[in-house]
């Protein structure tokens, strides 16, 4: 099938959206392509169409498992085969997905770029028929960019594995700068270059300085009709400010990453359904969802950077109807800012001293742990070591651009069950062990596809077909792995934790402390870049354009700026038509305060008032204390 056919399918679109067909075409000729499309523009159908149209599989590297996961669903749905092999996963289970990307007919591997350190992962790599290197939110390259991931240095390497194959990078922000830079570390050879107006002519910018921020919350919710999203700065503010919505006869509930996994899908679903108006959330929420008729997004905190509330506050009006991104802001949260990021900046002592609390955490000896993964419980392990939560999250990156560990975010893996022995192994257990018999018989029923490779199981659902509680099953299938008959992987919920190479002591650690300086310095520009939008008289699309290298943009005419000049320019005109009307007027004789005003017809009562005093102190204008004259 053609491009044309392939989206008409799998899309049921007739045409493609600006650009996607010249990115597809560059991709289709086998040039390196660097695509840049605002959110909601479409970016994954700029390379999972092209990828249909060869034979082969498309690599498809991802920073975020929840959009890996999104997309391979999504995929699915299609009729699309795809997997996805990110941190958590066991090493069988990662073999058994790589042998069906060679040998099966897998389109689509999704991969964090963490699972790229993997030799095992290499190597099978190089066995795979590839047709397409795709590198999904392709600025965590660049360590100018402001969500740069140390492990996507590595990507380039797949050059190596398989030199012919094309490489497409994709993001929705990135600068002049860092664009040269995804360039630079992916070794892109004269690639196609498409970049999209990062314009949004149907989203109104408004920056409000405010001490009730609440109270202008319940205003824009109230008189925005329609979906809208609130983004906060922590988990403990989600609710509280969802539960005041509600106190105010809105629907609406609260989303962040510590809430439980089916709890979390059943909001998120409340919320695309528009069973719930407003989804109170931190910016854990929202990567990945596609809901085009959100009509607003308030930001009640300062974002760390321009790039990322513009992709969030990106998330409204995709259905290119009018909507409205609003920032409250006022002086306490600029100061709240500089403090939050400055002050918790760690130092080279710091993060070696987090790296040794994490190796007392995890009871790892030195010498130990290289390529152990661990379940990481970041509040747990603050609280145990005393730490700053901020300050270690930042010591974390930077023991992981030094290559000593990985983390991925919070991400539930559902239980998965895989049978490691034949058909005929299992049927003798059955037979010798009768009293596992009817929840091998349940499992081979309600799961089918469990000798070949990991099947995602429900340990409630099936101790409801076989009777029993849930700690029952678990305990059964604890056993059964125990006995060699099974392997059982049990869900997790939280972000894991992988040491790259063996523990080492505090005096033989190399942290870069010219990176660490210079991620400092990044920071600090970021920071001054969102008080710069929050404070300037500028029309903000302007002043969102020219930051992503888009200068000379008109004013856009919506945002709160460009709306305040206009009240300004007419109050001007009607201020000089009232003078006009009264001189005209005078010219014909004196005339009585009450004629004047009921002569005058432009303008209401106030303005002519103030605009009559004006003429008089001006002098153009006299008073014998009852007529007005020239």
């Amino acid at each position: 099938m053609n491009k044309a056919e392939i989206l008409k399918q799998f899309w049921g679109f007739e045409t493609f959206r600006p650009l996607q067909e010249d990115i597809i075409d560059s991709v289709l000729s086998g040039q390196d392509t660097l695509a840049l499309l605002p959110t909601g523009g479409g970016k994954s159908v700029c390379f999972q169409v092209p990828a249909l149209t060869k034979p082969g599989i498309c690599l498809v590297v991802s920073p975020l498992i929840a959009l890996m996961k999104d997309q391979v669903e999504n995929l699915k749905a299609k009729g699309i085969q795809a997997v996805a092999i990110y941190a958590g996963m066991g090493k069988r289970e990662i073999d058994i997905l790589l042998d069906n990307c060679i040998y099966g007919k897998i389109k689509f591997l999704y991969l964090s770029p963490e699972r790229l350190l993997s030799p095992i992962v290499k190597e099978r790599i190089s066995y795979m028929d590839v047709n397409l290197i795709a590198i999904d939110e392709a600025h965590c390259i660049s360590q100018w960019g402001y969500d740069f991931r140390p492990p996507y240095l590595l990507i380039k390497d797949l050059r190596l594995i398989h030199p012919a194959v094309p490489f497409i990078a994709l993001t929705a922000t990135a600068t002049d700068f860092v664009r040269a830079d995804i360039i630079d570390k992916l070794e892109m050879k004269s690639p196609g270059v498409f970049v999209k107006s990062f314009a949004r002519k149907n989203l109104s910018y408004v920056v409000l300085d405010l001490e009730d921020k609440y109270k202008k919350l319940i205003d824009v919710v109230k008189n925005v009709k329609g979906s809208g999203l609130v983004y906060v700065r922590n988990r403990r503010e989600t609710a509280e400010v969802a539960q005041f919505l509600q106190r105010n006869n809105i629907a609406a509930d609260f989303y962040h990453a510590g809430i439980d996994s089916k709890d979390r899908s059943k909001k998120q679903e409340d919320w695309k359904k528009n069973k719930i108006q407003v989804m109170v959330a931190t910016n854990a929420f929202g990567m990945g969802i596609d809901k085009p008729d959100v009509r607003f997004v308030v930001h009640l905190d300062l974002p760390e950077s321009l790039e990322a509330y513009y992709q969030e506050a990106g998330r409204a009006g995709r259905d290119e109807r009018r909507a409205f991104a609003v920032l409250l802001a006022n002086q306490s949260d600029q100061l709240s800012l500089k403090a939050k990021y400055t002050d918790n900046f760690p130092t080279v002592h710091e993060i070696k001293v987090v790296y040794h609390h994490l190796g007392s955490y995890f009871q790892l000896a030195y010498g130990a742990g290289e390529g152990l993964s661990f379940s990481f419980d970041l509040a747990d392990f603050c609280k145990r070591f005393k730490l700053g939560v901020i300050k270690t999250i930042s010591a974390l990156k930077f023991l992981e651009h030094d290559g000593y560990l990985t983390l991925s975010e919070n991400i539930f893996l559902q239980s998965r069950l895989l049978f490691i022995v034949g058909h005929e192994d299992a049927y003798r257990f059955q037979i010798e062990n009768a009293g596992y018999d009817t929840l091998i018989k349940t499992i081979l029923r309600s799961y089918g596809g469990a000798f070949d490779q990991y099947v995602k199981i429900n340990e409630n659902d099936i101790a409801g077909r076989i009777g029993a509680s849930y700690n029952v099953v678990v305990n059964l299938l604890n056993k059964l792995q125990e006995q060699g008959l099974i392997s059982y992987l049990p869900q997790s919920d939280q972000p894991q934790l992988q040491f790259i190479r063996s523990r080492v002591d505090q005096l033989h650690m190399d942290i870069d402390s010219n990176y660490l300086n210079l991620r400092k310095r990044i920071q600090e520009d970021q920071i001054a870049g969102v008080l710069r939008y929050a404070s300037e008289p500028v029309c903000r699309s302007i002043q969102l354009l020219a930051y992503f290298s888009e200068p000379h943009a008109p004013k856009c005419g919506i945002c709160d700026i460009c709306i305040d000049e206009k009240k300004m320019l007419e109050s001007d005109e009607i201020n000089e038509k009232i003078e006009f009307d009264m001189v005209t007027l005078l010219q014909t004789g004196p005339q009585v305060l009450d004629e004047i005003m009921l002569s005058v017809k432009t303008g209401n009562e106030n303005e002519k008032l103030s605009r009559l005093r004006l003429l008089l102190d001006s002098g153009k204008i006299k008073t014998d204390g009852k007529n007005y004259y020239l």
